[in-house]
C-alpha cells in the first residue's frame, strides 16, 4: 500500500518531480519565455499573451507527460479550504478522435461559478459568474491525473472573493514600505523583500473503523460527548515518544506523497496527546507557504484513509486533551537571502534589525485585535488560553537578550551591549560543550521571537494560514510606512532612527511579556498593562469593520471596506453554521443513541433486581438499586437538557436580529446547552455497560491506532 517509489529513485531525484517549477521551466520553455516568465514572477512585469501561449503548451506537454488528463484552477475560497473544476486537455477533430489542446488563455483566466461560494453580500445567488486567474508565483503541480493552476478568485465586478489575493497585495505592500527603510540605509541592490513562512501542522489519527461510528466526528470533526479515559496524557509519554509501527508507515508515504509535489516536509514527531502528531516543512515565500499548507492538509486526508486512518484537523477533537494548532513562523527576507529578523552576533549595534523589529512590536501592540480575530473561528475557541495553548490576550516573547536592548534603548538614550551566549558543560567527558542560545523559547506566548523569526502560535489547525499571514504583513507594513515617513525628512538620519526606536520602545513595552502566559497572574497583569482579552471568534470578528482595520487594509490596497465588511459577515456566518450543526448532531445522538442506550441499560439493572428478588433468597440488592436511581435520575436530567438545547437552537435559528446579535445567541444559549447536555451523557457513559454504550469511547479512539 505504502508507495516504494523512493526505494528506486533517491530522494532528490523525486522531491519536486511533480511540480513545475523553475527546473521544469528552464528545460521545457525556449529562453526568450523563460526569461519573460521569470521576470513575471520576480519582478511583477506582466505576461505577454504570446509568451503565455507558449507557456501553456508546455505546461501541456510536461503534464501529460506525468500522466495528466485534466486541468484546473486551483483557488481558496472563503470556505476555507480549496476548489477545484476540472477541465480535460481533449479538443474534438473532424476525423471524430480528438487532440490535447490548452492555451494561453485558459491558463491564464477561468469562469467558475461564483453564486455559491461565501460572499458576506458581494453577490446575490443569481449573480453566478466570477473569474479565477492564474498565480504564476506558486508553481503549478500534477496530482491525482491533472495540472493544478494556483489561482486568485475573485467576483465578476471584481471584488474578492478568497484568500490568496489580500496575501499577495498584502506581500507587494510591505515589500514596498520595507524598501523604503533598507534604502535609507544605504541598500540600493535589493529589489524585492518576502516574507516568509513556515507553518507547523498538528493533527490527530483515529483508526477510521472507530470513527465511522461516530457522528460527531463524521458530522462535526469533533467528539461532542466522551468521558476521560483512566489515562490521557498525564504521564506525557506521548510527546516525541517512539512512533507506532503503523503511524510511521503512514509518514513515510505522507512524506513521499508531499515530497513529490515539492512540499519541504522536514519534521514529523508525536505531539503531547494520545493519537496526536505534528509535520513541519522548511521555510518558503508566504504565498507558496500557504499553497503548501493547503496540500498538506489535504494529502494527509488522503493518506490517512489509505492506511485506515481518519485525520482529525480540528482544533480541539477531544475535551480534556491538548488541541491542535498551526504555528506560523514568520520572517522577512530581501530577494538577495539576507534576513532582516536576524539580530547578529551584536544586536545592539544593528539599526536595520533593531528598525525591523521595532516595527514588529508597535503594529502588534496597535493591532492586537486584527491578529486575535486572524486566530479565531469556532473550534479555536475551545483551545486558546485552555492552558495548553496561548491565551486569548496578545503579547510579545522576546526573550533576555533583546529585552535588555530595549532597555537601554528607553533608559540610556542606546543600546551599548548584547548579552552574550553561554556555553553549557553537560558534565560527561565524552559529551561535548554546547553553545548556549542568545535566549530560551516560550510556548506559552503567542507571538514569540524564536532567534530569527517571529512565531505564532495562536493559528487555528483546520484554518488557512493566508489570514493570519495578510493581517501580520499588513500591519507590519503600517508600521514601516510610517517608521520611513519619519526617516525620509530628518535632517539627521542616525539621530532620528535614535528618536523612533526610543518612542516605539516607550509606547509599546506593554505587549512584552517574557513570563508564564498560563498564569492567572498574567491575566491580571495584562487588564493592567491595557491588552484586550477577546475570548471567544464572535467578539474578535468585530475587528474586521473598525475604521482603524477598515483604514490600515485600504491604505495598503489589501482590502476594502466593502470587502472587510463581506468578510465580517461570512466569519459570523460560519460560526454560527457550525454551532448549528454542532447542536443538531448532538440532539440526534442525544436521541438515537445515549438515550435508547441507557433505557436499555436501566432496564438490565430493574430485571436483574426483579430476578433477585423473584428467586426468594435473602440478598442485598442495595447496590443495583442506587445505581438504577442514580442512572435514571440522570437520564431525567439529560432529557430536560435535551428539551432546553432543542428549545435553544430553534429560538437561534428563527432570530431576527442582526448578525452580530445572533453569533451572539449562538455564542451564549446554544453553546451553553450543548455543554449542559454533554456533562450529563458524560456521566452517564461512566456509568452505563461498556458493552451497551452506542459508540466509541475516548479510550478506544486514543489508544487504538
Amino acid at each position: 500500500m505504502v508507495n516504494d517509489e523512493l526505494q528506486t529513485y533517491s530522494l532528490t531525484e523525486v522531491f519536486g518531480s511533480n511540480v513545475f517549477n523553475d527546473a521544469a521551466m528552464r528545460e521545457r520553455l525556449p529562453k526568450l519565455a523563460y526569461k519573460a516568465l521569470k521576470k513575471t514572477i520576480d519582478e511583477g512585469i506582466p505576461l505577454d499573451r504570446e509568451i503565455a501561449e507558449i507557456v501553456a503548451n508546455a505546461m501541456k506537454d510536461w503534464a501529460i507527460d506525468k500522466g495528466a488528463t485534466h486541468y484546473t484552477h486551483w483557488f481558496q475560497p472563503m470556505t476555507g479550504i480549496t476548489a477545484e473544476k476540472h477541465d480535460s486537455f481533449i479538443s474534438p477533430t473532424p476525423d471524430g478522435k480528438v487532440i490535447m489542446e490548452f492555451s494561453g488563455k485558459e491558463l491564464i483566466k477561468g469562469e467558475p461559478d461564483a453564486s455559491s461560494f461565501p460572499s458576506g453580500g458581494l453577490r446575490a445567488t443569481f449573480e453566478a459568474r466570477g473569474y479565477t486567474a492564474w498565480d504564476c508565483t506558486s508553481p503549478a503541480f500534477v496530482k491525482d491525473s491533472t495540472l493544478y493552476i494556483p489561482t486568485v478568485f475573485c467576483s465578476y465586478t471584481g471584488e474578492v472573493l478568497d484568500k490568496k489575493t489580500p496575501l499577495l497585495r498584502s506581500m507587494e505592500a510591505i515589500s514596498t514600505q520595507a524598501l523604503r527603510i533598507l534604502r535609507l540605509l544605504g541598500n540600493t541592490t535589493t529589489k524585492k523583500v518576502i516574507t516568509t513562512v513556515g507553518a507547523e501542522q498538528e493533527y490527530f489519527l483515529v483508526d477510521k473503523r472507530l470513527h465511522d461510528q461516530r457522528k460527531d466526528l463524521i458530522y462535526t470533526g469533533r467528539t461532542l460527548f466522551g468521558a476521560m479515559p483512566p489515562k490521557g496524557q498525564e504521564m506525557e509519554d506521548h510527546y516525541y515518544g517512539t512512533l507506532k509501527e503503523r503511524v510511521s508507515s503512514f509518514m513515510k508515504e505522507l512524506d513521499q506523497e508531499l515530497w513529490k509535489l515539492g512540499v519541504s516536509a522536514k519534521t514529523k514527531h508525536n505531539e503531547v496527546a494520545p493519537a496526536q502528531h505534528e509535520l513541519a516543512p522548511i521555510f518558503n515565500t508566504a504565498n507558496i507557504a500557504t499553497d503548501h499548507n493547503q496540500l498538506i492538509m489535504d494529502v494527509l486526508k488522503k493518506v490517512a484513509h489509505r492506511h485506515g486512518f481518519v485525520c482529525l484537523l480540528h482544533e480541539k477533537p477531544f475535551a480534556g486533551l491538548n488541541g491542535s494548532g498551526k504555528h506560523n513562523n514568520w520572517s522577512m527576507s530581501t530577494d538577495d537571502g539576507q534576513n532582516l529578523l536576524d539580530p547578529g552576533r551584536t544586536p545592539h549595534e544593528n539599526a536595520q534589525f533593531l528598525i525591523f523589529l521595532c516595527a514588529v512590536i508597535k503594529a502588534v501592540d496597535e493591532y492586537p485585535e486584527l491578529l486575535r480575530c486572524a486566530a479565531s473561528n469556532a473550534g479555536n475557541d475551545h483551545r486558546l488560553g485552555a492552558h495548553e495553548a496561548p491565551p486569548a490576550i496578545i503579547s510579545i516573547y522576546l526573550g533576555e537578550q533583546l529585552t535588555d536592548i530595549l532597555e537601554q534603548i528607553e533608559n540610556n538614550g542606546g543600546a551599548k551591549s548584547s548579552k552574550q551566549t553561554k556555553r553549557l558543560k553537560i558534565g560527561v567527558t565524552t559529551l561535548p560543550v554546547l553553545p548556549q542560545d542568545a535566549t530560551d523559547r516560550n510556548r506559552t506566548s503567542p507571538f514569540a521571537f524564536t532567534g530569527n523569526k517571529f512565531e505564532f502560535r495562536m493559528v487555528p489547525s483546520s484554518a488557512s494560514i493566508a489570514g493570519p499571514v495578510f493581517v501580520i504583513n499588513t500591519i507590519v507594513a503600517e508600521e514601516l510606512r510610517q517608521i520611513a515617513d519619519r526617516l525620509e525628512k530628518a535632517k539627521d538620519l542616525n539621530a532620528e532612527i535614535h528618536d523612533v526606536l526610543k518612542e516605539i520602545v516607550k509606547n509599546h513595552k506593554r505587549v512584552i511579556f517574557n513570563g508564564n502566559n498560563y498564569s492567572d497572574d498574567w491575566i491580571e497583569e495584562a487588564k493592567k498593562r491595557g491588552l484586550p482579552n477577546i475570548c471567544s471568534t464572535v467578539e474578535a470578528t468585530k475587528a474586521l469593520i473598525e475604521e482603524k482595520s477598515i483604514h490600515v487594509f485600504e491604505n495598503h490596497n489589501v482590502l476594502s471596506r466593502l470587502e472587510l465588511h463581506s468578510r465580517y459577515e461570512i466569519f459570523l456566518e460560519n460560526y454560527m453554521k457550525t454551532i448549528n450543526i454542532e447542536a443538531l448532531t448532538m440532539i440526534e445522538m442525544t436521541k438515537r443513541d445515549i438515550i435508547p442506550a441507557v433505557i436499555s441499560f436501566i432496564t438490565k439493572v430493574a430485571d436483574s433486581i426483579s430476578s433477585v428478588k423473584s428467586a426468594g433468597v435473602k440478598a442485598d440488592t442495595s447496590v443495583q438499586a442506587e445505581l438504577l436511581e442514580e442512572v435514571s435520575s440522570l437520564l431525567t436530567d439529560l432529557k430536560k437538557n435535551l428539551t432546553a438545547l432543542e428549545k435553544a437552537t430553534s429560538d437561534a435559528a428563527h432570530f431576527t436580529g442582526d448578525t452580530y446579535q445572533k453569533a451572539c445567541v449562538y455564542r451564549d444559549d446554544v453553546f451553553v446547552r450543548m455543554n449542559e447536555l454533554r456533562a450529563v451523557a458524560d456521566k452517564l457513559e461512566t456509568l452505563t455497560d461498556a458493552k451497551m454504550w452506542p459508540f466509541p469511547t475516548y479510550g478506544e479512539l486514543l489508544f487504538n491506532v
